[in-house]
């Protein structure tokens, strides 16, 4: 085995943003390599996920969030996959095994070996360990209960979690799938290369007029990763009984106001109650649910069935321009920083 550097890069929050964060506000600091005591291992990363949920981390958080604050000073985290290079003891992944965890944003992570997941053979690609497609299909199977034939809409469509729902959608078998993005660009990529049948695009004309056009007979299932105007277009586009799951909140975590940490939206309560819709949060990924997500993507990944769309930013030293440009909306799919 090479020997290890003396230091580890990471990127730190330098200081707390009046508004949405810019790559200036964060800094790439070296720092000394972490040793691990017993019951950790030194991972070196190998990619990490940039993710837009951070701004709200950055804010001050949300009281129940179960992911703490960030202030200046502390490392950024999230979802990285990496190969384990040291362990200390016998118990738990070995040197060479690769894994996943949540101490990404630094070029080497000790950590505990309760918090790592070997990767196996699952997926073809460790990269695609990092995609989000599994929240889209707890949702879909779990929360929504999709069935044969319905028309399913999904908001922040381009994005890391929507840019799988729709092809899962189509692959349990929904009749039409529908999604929202914010330009021409990116919604013709929806139905060139993720399989939407249609897209509605913030800004063209008022999302409910453009979804009445698209789904005349209205929507049976609603994935919601957005909020706001779209979450109001919903409900006047539901068919009598929809389901609605909310998985996420970007109308206000990228709101150039407040902290990120409130996504406010005024909804007609009587259209809620004549339509029977039934709305609820988005339920989580277990262990079990994520087994049975990593079995049916590795399967659809080999047979062609599904594509993993992300983008691959080089270098930790280009990190925090990738995510300003994550939370501006500038990119299709996942982003990964490769180290």
């Amino acid at each position: 085995m090479p020997s290890l550097p003396r230091t580890s890069r990471e990127v730190q929050l330098a200081t707390v943003p009046d508004g949405l964060p810019k790559a200036e506000h964060f800094v790439v600091a070296e720092v000394p390599l972490p040793a691990p005591d017993d019951g950790h291992v030194l991972v070196r990363n190998r990619f990490f996920h940039v993710f837009a949920a951070l701004r709200t981390l950055i804010g001050g958080s949300v009281k129940g969030t179960p992911m703490p604050p960030l202030h200046p000073g502390d490392t950024l985290f999230g979802h990285a996959v990496g190969e384990v290079v040291s362990a200390a003891g016998d118990s738990g992944p070995q040197a060479g095994d690769l894994v996943s965890h949540w101490l990404g944003w630094r070029e080497y992570a000790v950590v505990p070996v309760g918090q790592v997941t070997p990767l196996g053979d699952a997926l073809p690609d460790p990269v695609a360990y990092l995609g989000q497609g599994g929240l889209a299909y707890a949702a879909l199977t779990r929360d929504a209960e999709i069935r044969p034939g319905e028309t399913v809409f999904v908001s922040g469509a381009a994005g890391a979690v929507g840019s799988l729902a729709g092809q899962i959608a189509h692959r349990l078998g929904a009749g039409q799938v529908i999604g929202s993005t914010s330009s021409q660009e990116k919604a013709d990529r929806l139905i060139s290369e993720l399989g939407y049948d249609a897209a509605v695009i913030r800004g063209a004309a008022p999302i409910e007029e453009q979804l009445a056009k698209l789904a005349p007979d209205g929507i049976d299932v609603y994935l919601d990763n957005v909020g706001g105007d779209q979450l109001q277009a919903a409900i006047a586009a539901a068919r009598p009984g929809a389901r609605f799951v909310l998985v996420g909140a970007l109308s206000g975590q990228m709101s150039p106001h407040g902290t990120g940490g409130t996504a406010p939206v005024e909804l007609d309560a009587y259209q809620l109650i004549l339509k029977r819709i039934s709305m609820r949060a988005f339920q989580g990924f277990d262990q079990q649910a994520r087994a049975q997500w990593l079995e049916r993507f590795g399967g659809w990944l080999r047979a062609g069935d599904i594509t993993f769309p992300y983008v691959r930013v080089a270098g930790i030293d280009n990190a925090p321009r990738a995510l300003q440009e994550v939370i501006e909306g500038r990119h299709f799919g996942t982003v990964i920083v490769q180290l």
